[in-house]
């Protein structure tokens, strides 16, 4: 018989109650992590009252990462952290062998949590042995589950990522915190499920996070928390004080802007965003190939944009 699932700790869930900032690691112009950059981004988030630093697979490039690379990343994040705040790691869609051997070292260098990615193609993980999976590497430090699991590697219908979160949620007791990449009605069903225990971060954007206030969150993924703290927390301070009408004025006058005008950046998302981290003396704008880098002349762009918008 399973033990009974004891849910996410107090002190995890109050630092996942926050704007919480993502690594997005900086490279040079040789294709190398730019670890100063990496520790710059840490010191700029916890000056910016940052609860919890997110080392995630997408923001933090573990497409164009070795195993290594990732292993050495994390442990700068919670080597240069040093206890000033929470500290989650992420692993890379690893079988369970690999996952409870990352699961293990992160335990060793002091990471709090460790989302995890688990491999999926052509939807063919069982729920059994996702159990299994989840509880083999929970049996070393709690672990967090990303809902972009569902869609990565193959979708699955919304009534099966139900059925899935279900069994988790009754079966593996060191699963404690979701991460949401999927949002709209799924995961607001996800959140009246799982909010009793575990803890929900919200994927991305204050107005993701705004929308399943009613259903049960904590925190959320923000990218305005990698730049202006200050607004960001404004926006979740207002949440909390059930402020609504000025939470919706900082989306209407500077998140949404913010958001249209970094699609209209030859690039995409990415590349705008290691442009911003240049743009705020954080860290450099170089990626690796085959992604973009900005030019000058789109930096120059970017830099008039932001300051339009008085966010720069």
């Amino acid at each position: 018989m399973s033990p009974e699932p004891a849910g996410c700790p107090e002190e995890l869930r109050h630092a996942l109650d926050s704007p919480v900032p993502s690594i997005r690691t900086p490279f040079s112009k040789d294709g190398a992590i730019d670890f100063d950059g990496v520790r710059a981004q840490v010191d700029f988030a916890i000056a910016g009252k940052a609860r919890t630093l997110m080392v995630t697979w997408g923001d933090s490039l573990f497409s164009i990462q070795t195993d290594e690379q990732i292993a050495e990343l994390v442990k700068v994040v919670v080597e240069h952290s040093n206890g000033r705040a929470k500290v989650i790691a992420a692993d890379n869609s690893w079988a369970t062998s690999k996952a409870v051997d990352f699961a293990q070292y992160c335990k060793e260098i002091g990471a709090d949590l460790l989302m995890l990615l688990p491999p999926d193609w052509a939807a063919s993980s069982t729920t059994d042995n996702l159990v299994e999976h989840f509880n083999a590497v929970g049996q070393h430090m709690p672990t967090m589950i990303v809902t972009a699991f569902f869609t990565m590697m193959g979708p699955r219908p919304p009534g099966r990522q139900m059925e899935v979160l279900q069994v988790l949620y009754e079966r593996a007791p060191n699963l404690v915190a979701v991460k949401d990449d999927v949002l709209g009605n799924a995961g607001n069903r996800m959140c009246m499920l799982v909010h009793p225990r575990w803890a929900v971060v919200s994927g991305g954007l204050m107005s993701n996070h705004t929308l399943q206030v009613p259903y049960g969150v904590d925190g959320y993924l923000c990218l305005i928390m990698s730049f202006r703290p200050d607004i960001a927390w404004e926006y979740f301070n207002s949440i909390k004080e059930e402020n609504y009408s000025n939470a919706w004025r900082i989306m209407r006058e500077i998140e949404y802007p913010l958001i249209d005008m970094m699609n209209a950046v030859h690039g995409n998302m990415n590349a705008v965003w290691h442009g911003m981290s240049e743009l705020f003396g954080i860290s450099n704008r170089q990626l690796p190939l085959p992604y973009h880098t900005l030019t000058d002349e789109q930096m120059e762009t970017l830099d008039q944009g932001l300051k339009e918008l008085k966010f720069l």
